[in-house]
Formats: C-alpha cells, sequence, structure tokens
C-alpha cells in the first residue's frame, strides 16, 4: 500500500490524482449529451447544466483529494459514496437523459426502449417499495458485509461499487423526480415518505458505525501511520458523514420535489379552469353544484371520503 503525506489544508487542493476510466467515461457521457442536446431546439439549458454538473461530481470524487485518499480515510470514503448516491444521480436524472435519448435514438432503438420501459419487470423496479429499497440497501450492503474491505484493496470492487452507487440513486431519483417517462405515475407524497424512510435507516446505519467495531481494521492500521485520527475517531466521523451528509444531500431532491408539486397543482388547477370556462360558453356546463363537484376526477375523489 503506498504511503501518502498527511492530509492537510494544502493537500486538500494539491493531492489529485488521475482515474483514467472515470475520466474517459465522464467525458464520452458529456460529448453525447451536448451533442444530442444540440440537435434539439427547444431543449433546456437548465437540463445540460445539471447534467453536466452531475458528470463533474464523478471526476472530483474520484480525482479531487477525495480519489486520493478514499483508501486511506474512513470519512474521506463515506464522503464519497455520499455524494455518489445522492448528489451525482440527482444531478443527472434533473438532466432527463432517458428523454433526450428517446429523441434523438433511431426509430428501432426508441421502439425497443418504450416497449421494455413498459414491462413488467420496469413497472416492478420503480415500485415505490422497490426504489426505496434500491435507495437505502446498497450502505447497508457496503458497511455491514465484507463488500467494504473488498472494495478498498481491490480497485476493480471499489469500481464496480461507485457505478452501482450512481446506478442505484439514478434509478431512485428517475423514478420519483418525473421528467423522463417512467412505468408508473409518480405520487409526490411517496416520495416524501421514502425521503423520510432513507433518513431513518441513514441515523441506524450511522449509530451502527458509531458504535460498533471498526471496519478493515488491519487495513486503516497501515493506511496512514504517524498521522491522522485514529481508526475509531475516523469511523466515528465517517458515521457523522454518512448520518448527517446524506440527509443535507436529500434536501435538493426535497425542494425539488415540492417545487414540481406546486408547479403540478397551479397545472392541474389551470386545466381545471380552463375545461369548465369552455363549457359555460358552449352552454354545457352543469345547472348547479360547486366547481369541484363538477370536475369528474374531484368530484370521484370526494365521493371515495
Amino acid at each position: 500500500m503506498q504511503n501518502l503525506s498527511p492530509l492537510s489544508g494544502t493537500t486538500i487542493f494539491t493531492a489529485w490524482t488521475l482515474d483514467v476510466p472515470a475520466v474517459v467515461l465522464v467525458l464520452a457521457l458529456g460529448a453525447a449529451y451536448v451533442v444530442a442536446a444540440r440537435r434539439q431546439e427547444s431543449w433546456s439549458p437548465g437540463r445540460t447544466t445539471a447534467f453536466l454538473c452531475g458528470l463533474a461530481t464523478i471526476v472530483v470524487v474520484t480525482c479531487s483529494f477525495l480519489g486520493t485518499y478514499d483508501t486511506t480515510l474512513f470519512w474521506v470514503r463515506a464522503t464519497q459514496n455520499t455524494v455518489l448516491l445522492m448528489v451525482t444521480p440527482l444531478l443527472l436524472a434533473l438532466g432527463a437523459p432517458i428523454t433526450l435519448l428517446m429523441r434523438v435514438a433511431p426509430p428501432k432503438l426508441a421502439g425497443w426502449l418504450r416497449h421494455h420501459g413498459r414491462s413488467p419487470f420496469a413497472r416492478f423496479l420503480t415500485f415505490p417499495l422497490s426504489v426505496t429499497v434500491v435507495l437505502i440497501a446498497p450502505f447497508l450492503i457496503i458497511y455491514l458485509t465484507p463488500l467494504y474491505a473488498l472494495s478498498l484493496d481491490h480497485a476493480v470492487v471499489g469500481g464496480l461499487v461507485r457505478v452501482l452507487l450512481v446506478a442505484a440513486g439514478f434509478l431512485y431519483f428517475y423514478s420519483r423526480v418525473g421528467l423522463d417517462p417512467t412505468p408508473r405515475g409518480g405520487s409526490h407524497l411517496v416520495s416524501v415518505w421514502i425521503s423520510f424512510t432513507e433518513v431513518v435507516f441513514d441515523g441506524a446505519l450511522g449509530l451502527v458505525l458509531w458504535l460498533g467495531p471498526v471496519l478493515a481494521p488491519a487495513h486503516y492500521a497501515t493506511a496512514h501511520p504517524g498521522w491522522g485520527p485514529d481508526p475509531r475517531t475516523d469511523q466515528i466521523i465517517g458515521a457523522g458523514v454518512l448520518w448527517i451528509g446524506g440527509d443535507v444531500a436529500g434536501l435538493p431532491f426535497v425542494g425539488a420535489l415540492f417545487i414540481r408539486w406546486v408547479r403540478d397543482d397551479e397545472k392541474r388547477a389551470k386545466q381545471v379552469d380552463e375545461r369548465l370556462d369552455e363549457e359555460i360558453e358552449s352552454g354545457e356546463a352543469p345547472a348547479g353544484g360547486l366547481w369541484w363537484q363538477n370536475d369528474p376526477e374531484l368530484a370521484e375523489r370526494f365521493r371515495r371520503r
């Protein structure tokens, strides 16, 4: 194992490394997205910015000091994993890449995507309970099984773990943000409850790591001899990152969720008003009753109560 210089205020900005696979993947995805977006006259610059920022976070966590010290300090690896599960996928999902892909894909590929995107398996993957498990399970599997030690000692395993974190996070945010077509209609209230569940499990995992045994003790005993926090303190800091950092990283999603919730309600109210205006102008408006009693969907909802 290569011994690194102590992490300090200086090395945070100077200790960069080159993760070739990550950089190549980011450049390929970024170039493909930008080329496809430029072919769409009405494509939102905000979506492009969000997607590119998501790719940028991959470069930061793999090539900055977070990538340099990710096998040396527990809290650094915890920060890296939190970003890859909670921040990177959200930004990628806000870029609506599936919608963009279907617009520029050849007809056969677009048809294949539509067919499989509505399949029973796709509906199962995007079921609220399924995406809840997908969001919660990765950290539990990583930190409560031997996988964590393997990811530290074997670069290939560590790389696969990072890919799976981004994939799991993207599946969740893709299905809940709702910018891309999904096989299920998303409920904003369900997303709020899933986020609350994730907060509870983050707290439970944080407590387990805080009070439980040190993970990969042999690895960390030789990772930074003579400098840095001891393995126990290091893990306590990392537990706080996973607990508090995960919750803080989820706040932008909750904010975006409420914004979409308000916009959807405004859009729904506008549609109802337009339909009622059309009925009044055409003379087809019901003779009496409150406006919500004359709206089929709302009337049915209130009858159920």
